[in-house]
């Protein structure tokens, strides 16, 4: 009897949400919202498709009722706010550190054994802010980047094979953003055939140049964030958590040692199972590969440094 808390009721919370139910991942699953009103009525819509989607999660919605998500196997944080024209880096991480803090700390008073999966952004940065701040185990939070930026590349892998998405396989590891993900070309197969074997050089890199700016691609042609990818990938994840599914998962994990990186969260391979990150994967990179992941833990810490600079942590 799983349950799944979704925090942040917006685009990308109420998809995830959505594709929770009608993939019936879990029993029960909230969602919770500070605006009033937002989250209960999107949970009543969705459960109006019940019938017509055939599920049996029941789908509720609360205003900040942190009571109501009282044990949660897994809580999906989403919330936060975009950054704004004239913002600093800094105002938006400073702002999102705060709201991510609250949220797990509330979350915890009722559910103190649930797994987080983090969305909200710079999702790196408030993945390491939600272990160091609770200290929470390693294997219990997670972001959610590289499974989304994947998703992305296999999309587009497909596209230049003229293939099924489903028999293209692609990861993507490093940061989750469009100047320090990395898209693992040598390591991409259709069928079990490398892609390179199929494609030009430059139609690869193209493919690598399409994934990396993937978000901003959608946001230029949206005027807005996408939701429906975001939102599937988060689910997956869950997924993966509560029927104990041990997929090897692109993830925003906690290093130790693993690919030379200490005290950092960033985007590498993980087994995701019951208890959410069971082991870290080897992928044996390249030199070429390894300092590209270099590069990219080295951007992310930049962008950590800024906890200390505002006192997050």
């Amino acid at each position: 009897m799983a349950k799944i808390t979704v925090v942040g009721a917006g685009n990308v919370g109420a998809t995830c949400a959505n594709v929770l139910a009608f993939r019936k991942i879990a029993d029960t699953v909230v969602m919770l919202d500070v605006k009033e009103g937002v989250a209960e009525g999107k949970a009543i819509d969705m459960m109006q498709t019940a019938h017509t989607l055939g599920f049996e999660t029941n789908v509720i919605g609360v205003t900040n009722d942190y009571a109501a998500t009282a044990g949660s196997d897994v809580y999906i944080v989403t919330s936060g706010i975009p950054r704004k024209p004239g913002m600093t880096r800094e105002e938006l991480i400073g702002v999102n550190a705060g709201i991510v803090k609250t949220v797990v700390s509330s979350c915890l008073k009722v559910s103190p054994n649930a797994i987080f999966i983090i969305i909200s952004n710079p999702m790196d940065t408030m993945t390491y802010l939600t272990l160091k701040a609770t200290g929470l185990p390693k294997n219990r939070v997670i972001g959610m980047g590289g499974t989304l930026d994947s998703s992305r590349f296999k999309y587009y892998l497909s596209t230049a094979l003229k293939a099924n998405p489903a028999q293209v396989e692609g990861m993507v590891i490093g940061g989750h953003g469009d100047t320090t993900m990395i898209p693992l070309k040598r390591l991409a197969t259709l069928n079990g055939r490398p892609v390179s074997e199929l494609l030009s050089a430059a139609a690869l890199d193209k493919v690598v140049a399409d994934t990396m700016v993937g978000g901003a691609t959608l946001t230029g042609l949206l005027g807005t964030s996408a939701w429906y990818a975001p939102g599937a990938a988060g689910a997956y994840v869950a997924e993966s958590i509560v029927r104990d599914y041990k997929r090897v998962i692109p993830a925003c994990v906690y290093l130790e040692g693993e690919y030379g990186q200490k005290d950092i969260c960033i985007g590498a391979p993980a087994v995701i199972g019951r208890k959410g990150v069971e082991s870290i994967v080897d992928l044996n990179l390249n030199a070429e590969e390894k300092a590209l992941f270099e590069k990219s833990a080295a951007a992310v810490r930049t962008t950590n440094d800024v906890l200390k600079e505002i006192k997050a942590l």
